[in-house]
């Protein structure tokens, strides 16, 4: 598992400086390893790539969850925060969400795309929790996942926009006014959503008590 976990760091260096094109044998070297090593750690390049996007999806994660207070902060500024915490990986690893976005690494892959794949949990685990907050056990936590698929959809669509499939390319928005552009849809995904299943949300509210039945 230690190995691994060093093969991803260095595949996230690799990808810094080469680019989202990176080839198995940039990231053995960054590894400083010879490439039949990085191959005795991975099945191929999907699992490395699968690898890649469980990082990516972890981190995306403690980092949101160590900037918002889930009791205080309004749904408004948890959607922000989200948003901007969101931006700043993106902006620190921009290669990598290219790579995630367009790889040759999972072209072949027989499955479904981990990126999909990864986006669907995280889709299911956030439908959970928000269902625990309504105020009736008849919400359908299949609908609230649904909109979760969305809103990861839309912001995977806006960030592959924003950052251009060339590295040299400059960002089409500027970061603070990206930042408020995905935290208006993510917030205008979930109001459509709310008010389709008789859902009240106020975004001036913390969660424990911004949700309402109509």
């Amino acid at each position: 598992m230690r190995v691994r976990i060093e093969f991803v760091d260095a595949a996230f260096r690799a990808l810094d400086q080469v680019g989202p094109d990176v080839s198995m044998g940039d990231i053995a070297k960054e590894a400083g390893a010879a490439k039949p090593k990085l191959y005795r750690h991975f099945e191929d390049k999907t699992d490395l790539y699968n690898a890649i996007v469980d990082r990516v999806r972890d981190m995306l994660w403690d980092r949101v969850l160590t900037s918002v207070n889930l009791t205080d902060d309004s749904i408004a500024e948890l959607v922000h925060t989200a948003a901007a915490e969101y931006v700043a990986v993106v902006s620190a690893h921009p290669n990598v969400f290219r790579f995630m976005l367009h790889s040759h690494f999972s072209q072949q892959a027989k499955e479904t795309e981990r990126a999909l794949v990864a986006a669907r949990q995280s889709a299911r685990r956030a439908a959970e929790f928000f269902a625990g907050l309504l105020p009736t056990e008849s919400i359908d936590v299949t609908g609230i996942e649904l909109v979760n698929y969305s809103i990861f959809g839309a912001v995977a669509s806006a960030t592959d926009w924003w950052l251009g499939a060339n590295q040299r390319e400059v960002s089409a928005m500027p970061v603070e006014r990206f930042v408020d552009y995905l935290a208006e849809s993510i917030s205008a995904l979930a109001h459509a959503h709310a008010r389709f299943n008789g859902v009240r949300i106020d975004p001036s509210k913390p969660l424990h008590n911004a949700f309402g039945i109509d």
